[in-house]
């Protein structure tokens, strides 16, 4: 599955330094405004300590763990949604990505230009929120514009209910409520999909703070973060660029030691790519043998057929049965023989729901 992750903030926040940490990647990190014109991409894995229980094991020829793709944008600024800063082309690359990143300057440095002048996350928050809650409320008029006469006199009720919707979505982006804050329907959804609405996409705030923060664990412009992310039901990682940057650079076994000195479990990124991959509601299931052992993708909420397709289409149409044992399963009892005798090993049918952790080994006929 191709999931994507924006990473968006104003100019000089620690976006690309960061984007360099996390894909290992030398783009521009200049300390100047759009210093990152085009967007960069760069696919990174999704840490997973259970493939390297699976590698040991199986001692596949291949190994492919599961990724997803972070996007660094441009820095946006105040009047964005109006062209600003070449605001216009950064948001439309936002509307390209599943979920946004945005990161956020905690940190005072007087050597580092601050595009509003001075330090203070919140208004840079709200700077953003704004600017894409404008764009979306373009779109929706346009919307609006081309539908409204015809939800007045048709009686199509679909033309009808659509037009409802998009009245309630202008109002509530009128009064500065994103679209992630109201309640919507499956139905509704689906009816918006296709607008790809900038303020619908879930969203995790990254804190980025000194390196004298990260090690005394205080900062109180994090603190005003994490309050404003908690009436919004989001999640605050936070995160030194500076010191994510110099991790990048390390082997593991180097890295974990300099984790251990800073006091600290896990970077930031690997923290940053875990929250990613929660937050987009996805899970893993694996398939593993001596030819290779993979990780894939799938969305919380998927019938096994669904997922053997993910693998090829041909599995989901041909779809038999799923035999699926648990990692849990296989760690505990130590092979599949023993997981067999154990009488773990199961054979599941059509309406099975597919859980994280699955090891799966799909039966169908074309």
């Amino acid at each position: 599955m191709g999931l994507t992750a924006g990473i968006v903030g104003l100019p000089n926040v620690g976006k690309s330094t960061l984007f360099n940490a996390i894909t290992k990647q030398n783009i521009l990190a200049a300390n100047y405004p759009f210093a990152t014109i085009d967007p960069n991409v760069g696919v990174v894995t999704v840490p997973d300590k259970r493939l390297d229980f699976l590698a040991n094991l199986y001692q596949p020829a291949s190994l492919v763990p599961t990724s997803i793709e972070f996007t660094d944008i441009a820095g946006l600024v105040k009047g964005a949604s109006t062209g600003e800063g070449l605001g216009n082309k950064f948001l439309s690359h936002i509307r390209e990505v599943d979920a946004i990143v945005e990161v956020v300057r905690c940190f005072d440095d007087k050597n580092i230009i601050h595009v509003e002048n001075c330090v203070d996350p919140i208004r840079d928050i709200e700077i953003i929120e704004v600017e894409l809650i404008l764009a979306d409320l373009e779109i929706i008029e346009n919307r609006i514009s081309k539908i409204g006469k015809k939800a007045a006199l048709s009686q199509d009720k679909e033309v009808k209910k659509e037009a409802e919707l998009l009245t309630r979505l202008k109002k509530a982006l009128e009064a500065n409520q994103t679209i992630r804050s109201l309640s919507l329907e499956d139905e509704e959804l689906k009816m918006i999909k296709a607008f790809n609405l900038l303020t619908l996409k879930p969203i995790i705030y990254m804190a980025n703070v000194s390196e004298e923060d990260l090690l005394s664990g205080s900062n109180s412009y994090v603190s005003k973060v994490q309050e404003y992310a908690s009436k919004k039901n989001a999640k605050v990682i936070v995160v030194c660029a500076k010191v994510e940057s110099e991790l990048s650079d390390l082997s593991e076994e180097e890295k974990k030691s300099f984790l251990q000195e800073l006091g600290v479990s896990e970077s930031g990124l690997d923290q940053l790519i875990k929250a990613t991959y929660s937050l987009l509601g996805l899970e893993t299931f694996f398939t593993a043998g001596s030819d290779e052992v993979r990780a894939w993708t799938f969305k919380t909420g998927m019938k096994a057929p669904q997922c053997a397709g993910i693998i090829h289409t041909d599995f989901e149409r041909g779809f038999i049965k799923a035999e699926i044992m648990s990692y849990e399963d296989l760690n505990q009892y130590g092979s599949e023989k023993a997981v067999k005798e154990a009488g773990k090993m199961r054979l599941e049918g059509k309406d099975y729901l597919m859980r994280d952790g699955d090891i799966c080994y799909f039966r169908f006929n074309v």
